[in-house]
């Protein structure tokens, strides 16, 4: 990415376009996925489909990147951990490796690559509601919608689900010029649930 005056005013535009919001949100939601069933007997099927879509996605994202952004000596890449990168959650051994793997990945790129000017932070969100969620509820818990809902919502201190959006707007401002001195930071986006829970 240019870091010229032009592409700064067309990337302040980008910010406010809802088409690149639609994008980030179904990248988000793409990032997002888990699978409890690592002890079972579709461990191999489980732990592969969950690496290859919540780690070795963005670093093959990355790796076609990186060239282009080094050649140019400026770019921006923000990551898609979560929460679970930083603490343990239970029955979740899979996507808590994976997005723990994102997040080093991110410090990794980050240190690399700082001296070429390429800025990279990661995301780190609590349970964010999408598509995914309700389908694993009706799934899971059928009859039981509603409760369960709310249950997850409560999980966050703050008392709801986040919303891709906010995810999305948090990504665009870490892309941004506002942002141009921060770099190998993982910001928690979530509702209070690191720092704040009982």
């Amino acid at each position: 990415m240019h870091d010229s005056a032009e592409d700064r005013r067309k990337f302040r535009g980008h910010l406010q376009d809802k088409r690149v919001l639609k994008y980030l949100r179904e990248m988000i939601r793409i990032c997002r996925f888990n699978n409890r069933r690592w002890v079972r007997m579709e461990y191999e099927r489980a732990w592969e489909s969950t690496i290859t879509i919540n780690l070795t996605a963005q670093a093959r994202m990355i790796r076609s990147c990186i060239p282009h952004l080094a050649r140019e000596g400026a770019g921006r890449i923000v990551n898609i951990a979560s929460t679970v990168s930083k603490i343990a959650v239970k029955d979740r051994f899979a996507y808590g490796m994976s997005k723990g793997a994102v997040l080093t990945m991110t410090l990794s790129v980050a240190r690399d690559f700082i001296d070429r000017g390429i800025r990279c932070n990661c995301v780190c969100p609590a349970r964010v509601h999408t598509p995914f969620v309700d389908g694993y509820i009706a799934k899971n818990y059928p009859g039981q919608e509603k409760e369960m809902f709310q249950k997850l919502s409560q999980t966050q201190p703050i008392g709801r689900m986040g919303a891709p959006e906010e995810v999305a707007s948090l990504a665009l401002f870490l892309c941004s010029d506002e942002a141009a001195f921060i770099t190998g930071v993982n910001y928690p986006i979530d509702g209070g649930f690191l720092n704040l829970r009982d």
